[in-house]
């Protein structure tokens, strides 16, 4: 199956920063600049990364356009993993679930994760 390569937004992410929930969402809450009542739990964390490409949005100081690709490039993957894998799991967890949730209402799944 050929596609049209998608034009992408990277965002790096300090993992190696990362090393309990506590840390885990100030370290997003920092890097995505999500708004001052973000709850600080995957299920707003969820909410916050499914509309980055909502026009006019203010849930994120990243904007990605429609049809863009939103890479999160994990600096210090390893040591994140090793540290702290809860949070390493929940991480891949709620990726596949924002993607899901974007498929169920046809919108295209542009979130991955790339460990560095």
């Amino acid at each position: 199956m050929n596609q049209e390569p998608r034009s992408s937004v990277v965002v790096t992410v300090p993992g190696n920063l990362i090393r309990d929930w506590d840390s885990f969402h100030t370290i997003f809450h920092q890097t995505f600049g999500f708004p001052e009542f973000y709850g600080r739990n995957m299920d707003a964390w969820i909410d916050c990364m499914t509309w980055m490409d909502e026009p006019g949005g203010d849930i994120s100081q990243v904007a990605v356009k429609p049809g863009e690709a939103l890479i999160l490039r994990i600096e210090g993957a390893q040591k994140f993993r090793s540290v702290y894998p809860k949070g390493w799991e929940a991480l891949h967890e709620c990726t596949e679930f924002v993607n899901f949730r974007r498929a169920e209402k046809g919108l295209q799944p542009y979130l991955a994760i790339m460990s560095l």
